[in-house]
């Protein structure tokens, strides 16, 4: 059973691990966080795996792993309230919405910052109901990762959560 010293410094090491993962994520950029792939989902179980030891290190403890979440719960609770009453922070750690499409017309800065592909927002349009990109008047990815597309004059608005497609062998 350890002291509160080391408890302090696992709650310490896990909210520099966080902070460090967000500026990684920020740097690295994101697209939609709705959907993610094998590949995201393998990436995610690696970093949550090689940084488990930077946290807790030899301690195995229950209370290791308490003192680590109690620091990252209590961070993110800070993080949030920051992100709440800033719009400055809230532009530096989430970034802001893209503008992909307008006017039926790609944005050519709007794709390369959004990192998606064309064949990417043409499935997003026609998940919304517009056959094609020239038929939405604004395609936006917005910084929750969701995009959102406008279209017949903004009189029809949807936001869409992607959802992965079923594949026959996993029915």
């Amino acid at each position: 059973m350890g002291n509160l010293s080391d408890y302090l410094i696992i709650a310490g090491k896990s909210v520099t691990i966080y902070v460090f993962i967000i500026v990684a994520i920020r740097i690295f950029g994101k697209k939609e966080l709705t959907q993610l792939s094998v590949i995201d989902l393998v990436f995610i179980l690696l970093i949550s795996n090689s940084v488990q030891n930077a946290m807790v290190g030899n301690d195995t403890t229950v209370q290791g792993g308490m003192a680590a979440a109690l620091g990252l719960f209590i961070t993110n609770y800070i993080f949030k309230i920051f992100l709440r009453k800033s719009s400055k922070f809230s532009k530096i750690v989430q970034g802001e919405k893209i503008v992909i499409v307008i006017g039926g017309r790609i944005q050519p800065q709007g794709l390369k910052d959004s990192m998606l592909s064309i064949e990417e927002v043409e499935m997003a349009v026609r998940e919304h109901g517009v056959k094609n990109i020239s038929e939405a008047d604004l395609v936006v990815l917005e910084v929750d990762g969701n995009i959102t597309v406008l279209s017949s004059d903004y009189s029809h608005k949807t936001i869409h959560r992607r959802k992965k497609p079923q594949l026959e062998h996993n029915i």
